[in-house]
């Protein structure tokens, strides 16, 4: 690898690991409380972010957690007891807007994963986990700090704060690593 490769690495690992040093650990314990004590979790992102929220989903499945994914067609009803977990690094994103009222009005808690804890996506969630990561929202001009592109240091920050949290929810669910392993497609 050549040094200005390394050097790029270098930068994009050492700007994740300040996102990431960043989030509060106790609010990350209690997500991963509401998600392991829901009836049912349903989850939803859209674009790149969308793509790790999915990831996430698989390893709720595999947990044995009760999870979907919103557009899919199996996606239940949400209701009382039920958590709806959606990443909003801008927290203005028109759909996941209108998703977390739909989710609020029949009765499930909104857990939100964002950059902008005074956007309109967190007045609206019940619990904000913030993700303190450039997004689109702040990637030109003087507020851009990363030396990724776009919203890439929230979504790899996203991706790093879901195998934590999924570290954590097996430790409280008990799952053990060949359950985990049983619950993999088998149809690849």
């Amino acid at each position: 690898m050549t040094q200005a490769g390394s050097e790029m690495f270098a930068a994009a690992l050492d700007e994740l690991g300040a996102v990431v040093g960043c989030i509060d650990d106790g609010r990350i314990d209690a997500a991963c409380e509401m998600l392991a004590g829901a009836g049912r979790i349903a989850v939803y992102s859209c674009g790149r972010e969308a793509l790790q929220v999915k990831g996430f989903a698989m390893r709720l499945f595999h947990l044995g957690l009760p999870v979907a994914v919103v557009g899919d067609m199996t996606t239940p009803p949400l209701g009382e007891g039920d958590v709806f977990l959606v990443s909003s690094g801008p927290g203005e994103t028109t759909t996941v807007l209108t998703l977390m009222r739909v989710a609020r009005d029949a009765g499930a808690k909104v857990l939100l994963l964002t950059a902008e804890p005074a956007g309109s996506a967190a007045k609206l969630a019940d619990f904000t986990l913030l993700v303190p990561a450039q997004t689109m929202a702040s990637d030109q001009g003087a507020a851009r700090t990363s030396v990724l592109p776009m919203g890439s240091l929230f979504e790899g920050a996203l991706f790093l704060l879901f195998e934590v949290m999924v570290l954590k929810l097996k430790a409280l669910t008990g799952a053990t690593p060949e359950a985990m392993r049983a619950r993999h497609t088998n149809m690849e």
